[in-house]
This record gives structure tokens, C-alpha cells and sequence, in this order.
């Protein structure tokens, strides 16, 4: 179905779509050519909505991995978003006149690179492949951050191993002690503005604090980036996120991120890239700290990644580092600092990146930063976030109190918590008091250099008075390693990210994140409470926060231009609407053939069992007792393949069938063998209302064929549940040893049908999957109905990755070519 401008009048368009429009005013398309389309096939008015070229297009999320992609449809030039912007600088092989956009599969070549202390499973994969020597040796960081605390004959080979290697192949080396790998790439500069970073770690989104596109890879990917300097990633659908107002005093970025992750929290960014924008007035009241603890944070959130602009306060940071390094420079023998240069700076801000005006966002969310007060995430979740003010009148208890992380523990972090007990000294005799009995008060700082500054100040040695015990800078208590680990029983608060069971300790205790100077009140009084830096305004009636860009309609003033465009995006959404029929099915019109690769099976058919349930994490598909054993067979994976979820499974489950399951499948950790569990089980495609980020990466790279079919997960539960899933299930935790992997926080429990008995149920009906025409085709049981629903495309740089089966084949094989 296809709209027709002749239909809609101008004006009634505007006033339907609630903007004023003064009278007699004309609106003109662009002349610029960069906004004009070419005429033929177009409708009158162009959509702007995106059409996902990925298998798993809900996620549009990945991260990377290793070198592909060269075919892309070129494209009319197009308003970008910063995001878009920031790729297409580190695009491979784009045909000329190619603007990426959201959903697009791109070939990119990484500005820089990390690994941390899973820098030696990612070399096996290196050497697995067929690799020797890292392609481009200036892309690669490696760092020791996660287990610095452990003194093992075993850890220290392995740290060993990596230091070796990173020398022998002449790239940046840091040792376990000098800091955490994320607080290295910022202060060192290889998290650079404008660019694009990867790093085989979930907290990756930090460097979007300093305007540097930070996303996460696995292992696989890392390997392939080592040996060929690329990666390919799927741009993922963009929400921009409005700031107004301004902090209050005793409101920091902690709080804000807090309180995001809390306020929306139905997945409204889960597998999202996000960019923050707001006035120069909001966004300097962000300070590049703040900005560093919400961009750090963005994982937790459900998203990809977390991008500031490259404004006037982050010039002033980057400023006084340029300047700081001028004066030191020569001084340190690691060369730190040797990235900022003044004369640098002028170029990156005479050629400063910038959304377009007119850019398309998939969602538009606002915060009123004046309306928010110090929060408390927890216990257990960071989707339950409460006010302060509430949770300390409850008089919760605490044994454990963190003040360590990426996230909060730079210098400043380590000042305002300082700042606690200095002004408790105030009222005692001028004697810094001690920690509440009974409590315990862990402090470790994000690097050497944070430390450094933090014990110039004073304010470490502050700490340490009052009772604090120093772990050295890494990650340790963060991920449940080394010291002073949450007990069964326990109550922890943290100005780390990360909190649910068993993150921090026992499955058995309860873990809230706070921001530095709340953990300090906390840790000085037993309970969870501040120091009372934040005062209520006068007539504060709640936080103001909600789906748009956070101005009112009634204060709006816009362009004719503006206007047009709100109108064109709102018709979009009426033509789509308008392609679907009540059943769901969308109208397959006027076909675009996807080229398929010889050999490349056109058509996937089978029957569909159905597993009746949302947010299946990785340990529900491959139970985590196995992750790490290397000698588990492929019989034995097909075995145990979804018993966690339903040990059933396996007896119901044939050759060839297609799995189809609920929204969100293979969420949590980044265990690799969920994907190859399912391959083991003999099932070539599975089908899912949507897919965890890292699960559907690690398909491709593994050879599993996915796709995303909504309307079909909703049409079966019609005819066989008839209800809607409810949590349920048993608590999602953190898999041994998976401290070496990528992890994802899971969004959500597990759901299933509240009286649904049947986990895995053989349905009768037949799907097909015709990759060609990037549809299914769909017949519900013998005489039933028929349908068919367009999906994703299956791309052909992404086939080949498939067809050599996986990523890993893909890459020894572009070696073995190029030698």
C-alpha cells in the first residue's frame, strides 16, 4: 500500500500533526543536492525510517570483529547522526557515493583496540587461525585490570604470557596495577574524539564520555581485528536522549544514569546506540567525569553504546590534558600523555564532528537534569532505581561499602568521597572519624595516575584514616574477584556498575549502586543514606522525564522545514502501519532480490517447536558448568543444549527443525557455545521475536542463521498459549570464570506463560525462509492459514562469513589468501 502525496493537504497535515504554522507560510524541499532523492520508485513523500539490511535486525547492535563486507547499495546522501558520522570516517571499500545509516552492515577499520586480561584466550584464537603478527600494531592495547588481586602460579603465566606476546608484537602494553583498561584508554587518548574504539569488554560504551565511539567485541572478533585491523558491525537504531536543565548540587552523573536505567526501564534503549544532547547550559554542567560514569553506564542500560558531542567542555578537558602533557612531557617513560598536543586539538575542533540538522533517530527520550535527585540503584537490579531521600527513611544496613570501577573511581570520584569524612571531621575535633562498626570499606583506584592525584590531594590518605582498606587499581570486588567479596546474607553499596546476583560476591546478598559520596555516608553511618549536599528545590513536584525532546508543544518554535520533516517521519509510520493487516502479515509489494552466494541455500524450511518464553539468557541455552571445559564433545553440547531452560528439550527437538522462540533469546553472557550448542542440536535457523546483542553476533561469527519474525512469535502465542509471559524462573547469575568473557547484563527474567506447562512444543505448522526475497512464508498446520511476513535481509558479505562456517574459517582463509 502505498501513500500518495494528493491525498494530504499541507496545512492539514502541520495542524494534524500539533505544529503552528503561521499563515501563508511556503514550504520548500531542500535545493541542496546532499537532501535530494532520485525520482524513480520514490513516493511523494520519501520515508526516512531505515530498512535494516541485518538477520537480526531488532538488535542492529554487534560490536565487531574481523574484516568483510564490501557490497553496499549505494544510497542518496542523507542528514547523519554523530553516530553515522563517526563510522563513516572508519568505513572499508563504501562505494563513493555511500552515507551509512542506521542498520546498515558496514566493513570498518578501528581506531584502537583493547584487551584486557583476555588478551591470551583471544591469542589462541589469533594462532588458531593461522595469524603470527598483528596486522596494524599502532590499533592494539592490551591492559591487566581484572584479576590483579590474584597471585596464583596460574594467573601469573597467563599475565606472563600476555606481556610476552604484547612485546614480541611491539604493541602498547600495561601492566596488572597500572589501572583498568577503560581508564587507559581515556587518559592515555586512545580513546579519541571523533573516533571509533572497540575493546573485548561490555563497559567499552565508557569512552562515549570523551565523544569517541566506544562498543564492545568478543573474543572472536578481537582475534580477527589483530590479524586483518577490521571488523564488521551493524549500525544499530540510534536514540537520542535530550538533556534540560542542570544538576543540582549533590546530583552527579552517577545519579543521572542511575536514574535512567531505572526510570526507563521496559528496554526503551536495549540494543540502542544513544546520543546525548541538550544546551550548552545543560551539557556544561556535565563535567567530562559525570559524562565518563553515564557513558560507562549506557551498558547497563540495554544499550551499545553512549555518545556525548564533542562540545566546549570537553575542548576544556582535553585542554588542560594537552597542557598537562606539555609540561610532563619526556617525563614518563611510557610516553603517557603523547596524545594530546595543542596542535592536535586545533585540528580536531577546526573540523569539529557534529550531528546533521534533520538526522533521523529511531527514538527520542529527555531527562530534566534540575528535577533530579542523588538515587539508589539496587537491591539486585539496576532497573529498580529509588530517590535517596526514600530508601535512607527505610534504614537499610550495610557490611560492605565499594568505592572502586571504571565507573567511579577517578580522581574526582575519590575527592568527593574524601570530602564525607573531611567534613565529619569538622564535628570531631578536627579528627577524621571512623567507619561504622562492622563495616567494611574498600577503595581502589580506576589507575596509578587517579591515585597519584587522589593521594596529592590528600584525600586517599583521608580515606585510609577513617578506615578504608586499598585494593590495588583494577577491577577486582567489581566482578567478584579477589578481595572483600559480598557474603551470603550481606548488604553491599557500590559506586561500581554492575549489581545483580552474584556479581559481587554470594547469590545470597544484596548490592546497590550509589554515587562516591553516598557509598562514603553509607560506609561512615552502617546504613545507606548521604551526606546531605542535596537540597530539595522549592515546589519540586517530580522528575520530568518521558518519550520526545523534552519541549513543550506550546513553547515550540520551528522551521517550515522542521515541520516538514516531523510531518514526513509521522507518514512513515502511517505507510508502515498501512502495509500490515490486522493479522500482522505486511503486504510484499514490489520485490528488491538480495543476491545470493553460489552455494548459498536459497530456501531454509522445516517445522517450528516453539519455546514459549522471553529473555532466555545463554545459561538457559548452554548450562555454564560447561563453558569452560574444553573437551566437551559435540554429542554431549546437543545433549545438553537448553536443558537449563527445559530438560525436555532435547527429546522433543529433531534434525532440521526451526527453533522459534520469545523476545530477547540468548541475553546474559557472551558463552560462544550458545550458539554452537543449537548448531550441535542439528537446527539451521532460529527464530526469535528479537535477540540479545552479544548471542546474535556470535551466530554470525559461529555460522548459526538467525532471524526476527515478531508477528510470528505473537501468532503462535494466539493459537497455542493464549497469554501474554509473566516472570518467572530461577535468579540469572554470573557463570564462573566469567570474568575472561564478554558479559551483558540480562534485561530481564526469564518469562513464560503463566499457566503454560509446555517449555518446547512441536507445532505442526512449517515455516520457510526464502532468503533470496527476504521473507517467510509460514503455513499453520496442514489446513491452516498461510502467510508471509518480510524479514531482515541476509547479506552476501555476511553469507560468506556463514558459508565457510564462521568467522574464525572466514579469516584463515583471507590470510591463507593473501600470503
Amino acid at each position: 500500500m502505498i501513500l500518495r502525496s494528493s491525498r494530504f493537504h499541507r496545512q492539514n497535515l502541520l495542524s494534524r500533526s500539533g505544529y503552528r504554522v503561521l499563515p501563508r507560510l511556503t514550504l520548500r524541499w531542500h535545493s541542496d543536492p546532499r537532501y535530494s532523492e532520485p525520482t524513480r520508485n520514490r513516493r511523494a513523500f520519501a520515508s526516512s525510517r531505515p530498512r535494516y539490511q541485518d538477520v537480526f535486525h531488532a538488535q542492529l547492535e554487534d560490536s565487531s570483529s574481523a574484516a568483510i563486507l564490501s557490497s553496499f547499495r549505494a544510497s542518496p546522501t542523507v542528514p547523519q547522526t554523530l553516530t553515522e558520522k563517526i563510522v563513516q570516517r572508519h568505513c572499508i571499500g563504501l562505494p563513493e557515493d555511500k552515507f551509512v545509516k542506521s542498520g546498515d552492515y558496514v566493513t570498518l577499520s578501528p581506531y584502537k583496540c583493547m584487551t584486557h586480561d583476555n588478551s591470551w584466550p583471544v591469542a589462541t584464537k589469533f594462532f588458531s587461525i593461522g595469524a603470527s603478527e598483528i596486522h596494524d600494531k599502532d590499533q592494539i592495547v592490551m591492559t591487566l585490570d581484572h584479576d590483579v588481586q590474584n597471585k596464583s602460579e596460574n594467573n601469573l603465566k597467563k599475565y606472563r604470557q600476555i606481556e610476552e606476546f604484547a612485546k614480541k608484537q611491539g604493541v602498547a602494553f600495561y601492566p596488572a596495577g597500572r589501572g583498568i583498561g577503560h581508564q587507559i584508554m581515556v587518559e592515555e587518548g586512545y580513546a579519541w574524539p571523533g573516533t571509533l574504539a572497540v575493546a573485548s569488554d561490555s563497559h567499552s560504551n565508557m569512552y562515549g564520555g570523551v565523544g569517541c565511539l566506544g562498543t564492545p567485541v568478543v573474543r572472536t572478533d578481537a582475534a580477527s581485528i589483530w590479524a586483518t585491523s577490521k571488523t564488521w558491525w551493524q549500525i544499530p537504531p540510534i536514540c537520542k536522549v535530550t538533556f534540560t536543565g542542570t544538576l543540582s548540587p549533590g546530583v552527579t552523573g552517577k545519579d543521572v544514569i542511575v536514574a535512567l536505567c531505572g526510570l526507563f526501564s521496559n528496554d526503551e534503549v536495549l540494543n540502542h546506540a544513544i546520543e546525548f544532547a541538550g544546551s550548552e547550559e545543560s551539557m556544561s554542567s556535565l563535567k567530562v567525569d559525570d559524562r565518563l560514569a553515564i557513558a560507562n553506564m549506557t551498558t547497563e542500560w540495554g544499550a551499545l553504546t553512549g555518545l556525548f558531542p564533542i562540545d566546549e567542555t570537553l575542548e576544556r578537558w582535553l585542554r588542560y590534558k594537552a597542557t598537562e602533557a606539555a609540561l610532563s612531557r619526556g617525563a614518563s617513560k611510557s610516553g603517557s600523555g603523547s596524545q594530546f598536543t595543542h596542535q592536535r586539538l586545533d585540528d580536531l575542533f577546526a573540523n569539529q564532528l557534529s550531528a546533521d540538522r534533520g538526522a533521523k533517530y529511531a527514538k527520542y527520550l529527555h531527562l530534566n537534569l534540575s528535577t533530579l535527585s542523588p538515587y539508589v540503584s539496587g537491591p539486585n537490579s539496576v532497573k529498580v532505581a529509588t530517590p535517596l531521600q526514600e530508601l535512607a527513611a527505610n534504614n537499610v544496613q550495610i557490611d560492605k561499602a565499594y568505592l572502586v570501577s571504571c565507573t567511579n573511581s577517578r580522581a574526582s570520584d575519590l575527592a568527593a568521597a574524601a570530602r564525607v569524612f573531611k567534613e565529619a571531621a569538622q564535628n570531631n575535633g578536627g579528627t577524621i572519624p571512623k567507619i561504622a562498626n562492622g563495616v567494611e570499606f574498600y577503595i581502589a583506584a580506576a589507575s596509578a595516575p587517579e591515585q597519584g592525584a587522589a593521594e596529592s590531594s590528600g584525600d586517599w590518605q583521608a580515606m585510609l584514616e577513617a578506615g578504608a582498606r586499598p585494593l590495588p587499581a583494577g577491577c577486582g570486588p567489581c566482578i567478584g574477584l579477589g578481595t572483600g567479596l559480598l557474603e551470603p546474607g550481606e548488604v553491599g553499596i557500590s559506586a561500581s556498575n554492575r549489581n545483580f546476583k552474584g556479581r559481587m560476591g554470594s547469590t545470597e546478598a544484596k548490592a546497590y549502586l550509589a554515587s562516591p559520596e553516598v557509598v562514603a555516608a553509607s560506609a561512615l553511618h552502617g546504613k545507606i543514606t548521604g551526606p546531605g549536599w542535596y537540597k530539595e528545590p522549592l515546589g519540586w513536584s517530580g522528575v520530568t522525564r518521558g518519550e520526545g525532546d523534552g519541549v513543550k508543544e506550546e513553547d515550540r518554535m520551528i522551521t517550515a522545514d522542521q515541520a516538514l520533516e516531523n510531518v514526513i517521519g509521522q507518514l512513515d509510520s502511517l505507510v508502515e502501519e498501512g502495509e500490515r493487516d490486522v493479522h500482522g502479515t505486511t503486504a510484499i509489494g514490489e520485490e528488491q532480490l538480495t543476491d545470493v552466494l553460489p552455494g548459498f541455500p536459497e530456501r531454509i524450511e522445516g517445522e517450528i517447536v516453539f519455546c514459549d518464553a522471553d529473555n532466555i539468557n545463554t545459561d538457559g541455552i548452554y548450562p555454564g558448568k560447561y563453558t569452560y571445559q574444553d573437551d566437551v564433545t559435540t554429542e554431549k553440547m546437543a545433549e545438553v543444549c537448553m536443558s537449563n531452560y527445559d530438560k525436555s528439550f532435547a527429546s522433543i527437538v529433531r534434525k532440521g527443525d526451526i527453533l522459534v522462540t520469545g523476545f530477547n533469546f540468548g541475553c546474559g553472557s557472551s558463552r560462544e557455545q550458545a550458539a554452537t550448542a543449537i548448531l550441535a542440536k542439528k537446527i539451521p535457523l532460529v527464530v526469535a521475536g528479537s535477540f540479545g546483542n552479544i548471542f546474535s553476533r556470535n551466530s554470525i561469527n559461529n555460522a548459526l542463521m538467525g532471524v526476527e519474525v515478531p508477528q510470528l512469535v505473537q501468532r503462535l502465542r494466539e493459537s497455542f498459549s493464549g497469554l501474554q509471559p509473566e516472570g518467572s524462573q530461577q535468579n540469572i547469575t554470573e557463570p564462573s570464570k566469567n570474568w575472561e568473557s564478554l558479559d551483558s547484563p540480562p534485561p530481564a527474567p526469564q518469562a513464560v506463560p503463566q499457566h503454560e506447562q509446555l517449555l518446547t512444543r512441536r507445532t505442526g505448522w512449517k515455516l520457510v525462509w526464502d532468503v533470496r526475497r527476504s521473507k517467510v512464508d509460514i503455513q499453520e498446520g496442514e489446513n491452516g492459514r498461510k502467510w508471509s511476513q518480510r524479514v531482515g535481509e541476509l547479506p552476501p558479505n555476511v553469507q560468506e562469513i556463514i558459508a565457510r562456517g564462521g568467522l574464525e574459517k572466514w579469516v584463515k582463509k583471507e590470510i591463507e589468501g593473501a600470503v
